[in-house]
C-alpha cells in the first residue's frame, strides 16, 4: 500500500524529559503584526519587520491580535522565501490550570497566559513519536506505522498493522480553540474534515478499525466536543462516525518553546450536550 514513511515500534526506552515532537534549534520569539491570507504572517523581530510561513488554514480565534507574542522556528529548507515558521502563540492574561502549570516553561513572555501551538503538523508528527516510545494505548500491539496512506481515493494520517491484528485507520486533527473550557474543532467550517469522517465510517463499516486523533494544543481544555456552532454538519457526522464505530481519542499536548510532549486524554461530551 502506497505511503510515504513507516515508523516501527513501540519502543518504550525513547520516553524521557525531552519532548516528544522538539522544536528545532533557534527558535525566537516575536511580536505579531498581521496575517495575511492565512498562511504568512507578518511579525516584529528584533526590532525589524520579519516573515514566517503558517500552515494552519483554520480561523485561529483569538489567536491572531496585533501585538500578540509569537514563537517561530527557522525554516528546514535554506533560502526558503519565508525564513521562519510559526510554531505558538501566546495566550496572555490566561491562568494556567494548576496541573499543567510546567507546560509554558522556558522562554515564555512575562505575565499570566500560555503557549498555543499553531503548526497543524504536529498532531501527525505526535502519533508517530507517541507510537515509537509506547505511548499510544490505543495502538498497543501494533508493530508498524504506514503515514500519509492511500485508501482509495482517499489518503489518511496514518495506517497501523499488524499480522495479528486488524488494520487501524487513523486521521489527525490540531485543536486550538476552548470555549467555556470545551476544546472545540473545527474553528472554521472544514468541508474537507466532514471528507475525512465520512471516510473512517466506511473503513468501519467494512470491519477495520479508524479512529479520530485530535491534539489539544493548549492547556485550558477539560474536554472536546465538535464545534457545533461553526460548522453543524461537521458536528452532526461527528457523533454519527461514533455511533457507526469509529474510535475518537483526545489528548492534551503539553507546549513550551523546546517542543510539544504528550499529556492526558480528555473525555467527549455526548451528543445531547451540544450547543442549541
Amino acid at each position: 500500500m502506497p505511503h510515504r514513511a513507516e515508523t516501527t515500534g513501540p519502543n518504550v526506552g525513547q520516553t524521557g524529559s525531552a519532548p516528544l515532537v522538539p522544536f528545532s534549534p533557534g527558535c525566537r520569539v516575536g511580536s505579531l503584526v498581521r496575517r495575511v491570507k492565512r498562511f504568512s504572517v507578518e511579525l516584529v523581530l528584533d526590532n525589524a519587520s520579519a516573515w514566517a510561513h503558517s500552515n494552519n488554514s483554520g480561523s485561529m480565534l483569538g489567536l491572531t491580535r496585533p501585538g500578540t507574542p509569537v514563537l517561530v522556528s527557522p525554516a528546514s529548507t535554506p533560502g526558503r522565501k519565508l525564513p521562519w515558521t510559526q510554531e505558538c502563540v501566546w495566550l496572555s492574561g490566561q491562568p494556567q490550570p494548576p496541573a499543567v502549570t510546567t507546560s509554558s516553561a522556558a522562554f515564555a513572555p512575562g505575565g499570566q497566559g500560555f503557549w498555543v501551538g499553531v503548526n497543524t503538523s504536529v498532531p501527525n508528527r505526535m502519533l508517530a513519536a507517541a507510537f515509537a516510545a509506547g505511548r499510544l494505548p490505543f495502538a498497543a500491539g501494533y508493530t508498524s506505522l504506514a503515514r500519509e496512506a492511500v485508501r482509495g481515493a482517499s489518503r489518511l494520517d496514518g495506517l497501523f498493522t499488524d499480522p495479528n491484528l486488524p488494520p487501524l485507520w487513523v486521521e489527525c486533527k490540531n485543536v486550538t480553540m476552548v470555549e467555556d473550557g470545551i476544546a472545540c474543532f473545527p474553528d472554521a467550517a472544514s468541508a474537507r474534515g466532514q471528507k475525512h469522517l465520512r471516510e473512517l465510517m466506511d473503513i468501519a463499516a467494512h470491519g477495520e478499525r479508524a479512529a479520530m486523533f485530535y491534539l489539544v494544543q493548549r492547556p485550558d481544555g477539560k474536554c472536546f466536543a465538535p464545534a457545533d456552532f461553526i460548522d453543524s454538519e461537521y458536528a452532526a457526522l461527528f457523533y454519527a462516525a461514533l455511533a457507526a464505530g469509529v474510535e475518537v481519542f483526545v489528548f492534551r499536548a503539553l507546549v513550551n518553546s523546546t517542543g510539544v510532549d504528550l499529556g492526558g486524554r480528555l473525555p467527549v461530551l455526548p451528543a445531547e450536550h451540544m450547543r442549541a
